[in-house]
């Protein structure tokens, strides 16, 4: 959890689910079970024992998830806490859509988005198939921006999925890349698109990165290519054909209510966080 973030396209994460289940390609090297693993044997008792029993290492060597999707209720009044409008990515170490993930619960998570309009909150999914059989049960607010995760191309019908729900935003992270894809862009308003880092990273090829760049500026959608990828993502950049992308949809601006009333608004939503607001590690 943090009031920051390295995510290039976001300004912090909130993360009221720690915990999942590998379902797609873009799983197989997942940053989060790396993150949750290492934040198990954090010496803050509080943190360990959040993020304690939801991933372990296989025989092989590899990490996994072991199958737990962990609700804490209390970290949902977190953007209550901090004093300045930012884009917020939900639950950057789970799946808000998990078929583990209560409808109550994501109904409750989307009761603080709405009561928090001075923050943008970009939802992500492998899960499309839940999220467009809860999306007509949801109150969809205008400043949540839902996406899909759209690693290669048998990946792309979750966009189908995704064109049927309620958000005013729709966006695509094609994201690891791992082969080139072709998209329907009818009804998107985003797409970000990036190659795998880290030390099991799978080929990038700039061109298929280049491609999508192509269909959206033809569909007329915001472009955003957050890195090349590979084992030192920072020795590889962000640059694409020579120059960065940084395309986004437009934020609706929206005034930060004083302390005050930010904290009676957290203590009728989130009777659990006690009346505070403060911000923990992960």
């Amino acid at each position: 959890m943090s009031a920051t973030s390295s995510i290039e396209w976001t300004n912090a994460t909130w993360n009221f689910l720690l915990g999942c289940t590998k379902c797609s390609a873009g799983c197989a090297s997942c940053y989060a079970v790396t993150h949750v693993l290492r934040m198990a044997g954090n010496p803050n008792p509080r943190v360990s024992a959040a993020n304690a029993g939801l991933a372990y290492r296989q025989d092989n060597g590899l990490l996994n998830w072991t199958g737990e999707v962990r609700g804490l209720p209390d970290r949902l009044a977190h953007p209550f806490g901090w004093p300045a409008p930012a884009k917020v990515f939900v639950n950057s170490l789970s799946d808000l859509f998990h078929e583990d993930v209560p409808v109550g619960f994501i109904r409750r998570a989307f009761d603080v988005m709405r009561a928090t309009p001075w923050h943008t909150y970009q939802c992500l999914t492998k899960r499309a198939g839940r999220l467009a059989e809860l999306s007509p049960d949801l109150d969809w607010p205008a400043n949540v921006w839902m996406g899909v995760s759209v690693e290669s191309q048998p990946y792309a019908p979750r966009v189908d999925r995704l064109r049927t729900t309620g958000a005013r935003v729709k966006f695509l992270s094609v994201e690891p890349l791992l082969g080139p894809v072709t998209l329907d862009l009818g009804g998107i308003d985003w797409v970000i698109t990036g190659g795998e880092s880290g030390p099991h990273a799978r080929p990038f090829d700039p061109a298929w990165a280049l491609a999508v760049r192509d269909q959206c500026r033809a569909a007329g959608v915001k472009f955003f290519h957050k890195q090349n990828g590979g084992r030192n993502k920072k020795a590889t950049g962000r640059l694409l054909g020579g120059r960065t992308y940084d395309g986004m949809p437009d934020v609706i601006p929206a005034p930060v209510p004083p302390a005050r009333e930010r904290r009676a608004l957290a203590a009728r939503l989130v009777p659990e966080a006690g009346g505070t607001v403060a911000l923990p590690m992960a």
